[in-house]
């Protein structure tokens, strides 16, 4: 899972956008960002008419967002949120004929945002769990596993694999932390090994989870691998990946939970982008392409 409101402290970070988006559907969406290289998506009325009433009627789709998980979704310098599931957000709302609007939201609270029915839907890097399918539908849309990064030559000493007692930096809420919590620590405990600590380790948002490695307040962080590897690229050799990605696992568009209309729509669309290329095209554009999944599918945790 890895700018909301800059770069990270210590980070001459500069976010390359390598083309756009220009989403079309029974209505124009806006361009997400210039028109050299624009990826045109026309609606699908078959997909659109499984739209449910109240969202045809407002022609947007509320999507939630964490914009602190570069190349995922993050700010730039004028607040604008861009990113991976940003252009994919816009390309499926623009195959059910409809515009995206993008909301900031703290992580660990949009799944309740969207069991309220504040949002639509959400994009946001969410890992596939049958946890979190108990209160939310979930549509696969994208692959990802865990990596763990340090500083440049790994001034620690630190292996990936044994991080007990080690100061690890993760996002409150994200599948990172469960990583430490249900996994390493409990094997920790069974060596007789110390913990790794929780007590100001854990943030809100993924840039500060950068940040204090950078700084060096931590001595490692965990993230999704494709955060991982563009916190490493930005960091302009700061940074540096330990060993390979682990836990490699879908990651799901959030939607409330018996929605079937929205949800089938919502995997009807993804899998429309996958068919026409249009999805490659955005993965590419991002460099993201390692995450790229043939099918798109609905409640298809394996764990």
């Amino acid at each position: 899972m890895p700018v909301k409101t800059g770069p990270p402290v210590g980070v001459a970070v500069t976010l390359l956008l390598t083309g756009s988006v220009l989403i079309t559907g029974c209505r124009p969406v806006a361009d997400t960002g210039s028109a050299d290289r624009p990826v045109r998506v026309a609606a699908d009325d078959e997909l659109a008419a499984m739209v449910p009433p109240h969202l045809k009627k407002s022609g947007t789709l509320t999507i939630a967002t964490d914009a602190s998980y570069a190349p995922m979704e993050y700010k730039e310098p004028d607040g604008t949120i861009v990113g991976v599931d940003i252009d994919l957000g816009k390309a499926i709302a623009g195959k059910l004929g409809l515009r995206a609007d993008f909301q900031n939201a703290k992580f660990d609270g949009i799944i309740g945002g969207i069991q309220a029915r504040k949002y639509d839907l959400s994009m946001s890097s969410f890992t596939a769990t049958k946890e979190r399918e108990k209160s939310v539908d979930m549509v696969t849309y994208f692959s990802a596993g865990l990596a763990v990064a340090v500083n440049k030559g790994n001034p620690k000493g630190i292996d990936p694999d044994r991080l007990c007692g080690v100061k690890v930096a993760v996002q409150t809420g994200s599948v990172s932390a469960d990583d430490i919590r249900n996994r390493r620590n409990p094997e920790c405990e069974a060596k007789g090994r110390p913990a790794i600590p929780d007590d100001g380790h854990r943030f809100e948002l993924q840039t500060d989870v950068t940040t204090a490695l950078i700084a060096r307040r931590d001595d490692a962080m965990i993230s999704d691998s494709s955060v991982v590897a563009y916190a490493v690229k930005q960091s302009r050799g700061q940074l540096q990946q330990l060993g390979t990605a682990y836990a490699v696992d879908p990651s799901g568009i959030v939607v409330p939970k018996g929605d079937g209309r929205l949800t089938e729509a919502v995997r009807g669309a993804v899998q429309a982008l996958i068919d026409d290329g249009t999805y490659t095209r955005i993965l590419t554009r991002w460099g993201v392409n390692s995450g790229a999944i043939k099918r798109a599918a609905i409640n298809a945790a394996t764990h």
